[in-house]
C-alpha cells in the first residue's frame, strides 16, 4: 500500500456515467481495492439504487455526501509554494523520506480548515487519515509517520526547507520515525491527533 495517496472528485457519476451539474449532490465511496484504497463518485439516483438493499458496497472503508463544485476556467496566478501545492508535491513524489513533513503540513491544513478529516482507519497496522479538500473534492490518504518530541523540531525544518526552496535544494536530513529515538518520559504524540469527522 502507498503511504499517502490523491484521488480527484470525479466529473462524472462512476455508475451511470451521466455528468455531474454544478451544486449537485453526489456521494462519495472509498473502497478497499488493496493494495490501495480506491475513490468512487456517484450521484444520488445512482446511490438510492446501490443502497436499496440497505447492503454495504463489498471492501467499504468510508462513505461522504458532498456537492459538486464546477471547476473554473480562470487560470491562477504562479504564486509562491504553499502548504497545500506542496503536499500534493510531496505526495506525487511517494517517497518515504518526505512521510513526516507530508503528515505535518495535512495536520496544518487541516487546522486552517482547508482539509477536513473524513475518516481515521487502521490500515497494515498503521493510522491512516483520509482527507478531503472541501473546494476541489480531492481525497489525500495521510499515513501517521508516528512521531516522537524529539523528532518534531527537525520535521518542522523541514517542511520550512520546503516551502522555501521546494525540491531543488540539497537532501533533507531525515526525520523518519524509530522506537529507538524515544527518551523516557517523552510522549509520542507530538503533534496532536486530527479531530474526527463530524
Amino acid at each position: 500500500m502507498n503511504d499517502w495517496n490523491i484521488q480527484s472528485r470525479g466529473h462524472a457519476c462512476a455508475a451511470c456515467q451521466l455528468a455531474f451539474a454544478d451544486k449537485q449532490v453526489y456521494h462519495t465511496l472509498l473502497l478497499d481495492g488493496s493494495p490501495d484504497l480506491l475513490r468512487s463518485d456517484v450521484c444520488e439516483s445512482c446511490w438510492q439504487k446501490e443502497t436499496a438493499d440497505n447492503a454495504d458496497p463489498k471492501g467499504l472503508i468510508s462513505r461522504w455526501q458532498g456537492n459538486y463544485i464546477a471547476p473554473t476556467l480562470a487560470v491562477e496566478a504562479i504564486q509562491k509554494e504553499t502548504a497545500e501545492t506542496l503536499l500534493k508535491k510531496l505526495i506525487e513524489q511517494n517517497d518515504p523520506r518526505y512521510i513526516p513533513a507530508g503528515f505535518i503540513l495535512a495536520v496544518m491544513l487541516e487546522r486552517k480548515r482547508i482539509l477536513k478529516v473524513k475518516e481515521q482507519i487502521m490500515r497494515d497496522g498503521r493510522r491512516t487519515f483520509i482527507y478531503e479538500q472541501a473546494k476541489t473534492g480531492d481525497v489525500f490518504t495521510i499515513t501517521d509517520p508516528d512521531l516522537h518530541l524529539n523528532q518534531l523540531e527537525q520535521v518542522q525544518r523541514d517542511v520550512a526547507h520546503l516551502l522555501e526552496h521546494g525540491f531543488s535544494s540539497p537532501q533533507l536530513q531525515g526525520s523518519a520515525p524509530s522506537d529507538e529515538n524515544v527518551t523516557a518520559g517523552e510522549s509520542k504524540d507530538a503533534v496532536g491527533e486530527p479531530a474526527t469527522a463530524a
